[in-house]
């Protein structure tokens, strides 16, 4: 199954897979399924500790992740929004296959890096 994408930018509809090659042309032609790693090694992303998102700790995660953003030179945003995009991203890519037990911790450590940051927590 081809999937298509319609555009102004691209005047007609062309196949998904084209328009990728036209955003990531630094990326292996070989395999397109490593869009995240090439994503990951050349973006401004945040230097985190290993195994951060895997820590039962939110405190701890929240503040591996303060640490990360407010010490990168390479990030664009804020250092609160770089760091709760880069908790964001992680919980979204996991998706399925991120344990109940690990979400409620990751989404713990959401409200752990507000409080951090000085910003209001949400409420469950």
């Amino acid at each position: 199954m081809t999937l298509w994408i319609s555009s102004a930018i691209f005047h007609d509809a062309i196949p998904i897979n084209q328009v990728t090659d036209l955003i990531l042309p630094a990326m292996s032609q070989d395999n397109p399924h490593h869009w995240l790693q090439h994503a990951t090694e050349t973006s401004n992303a945040l230097d985190l500790e290993s195994g951060v998102f895997s820590w039962d700790d939110p405190r701890k995660i929240a503040l591996s992740l303060k640490q990360s953003a407010d010490n990168s030179q390479r990030r664009k945003a804020e250092p609160f929004a770089s760091a709760m995009s880069m908790l964001n991203f992680y919980i979204n890519r996991a998706g399925k296959h991120l344990s109940a037990q690990q979400r409620e911790v990751l989404e713990k450590a959401k409200n752990e890096l507000r409080e951090l940051y000085g910003k209001p927590r949400i409420q469950p």
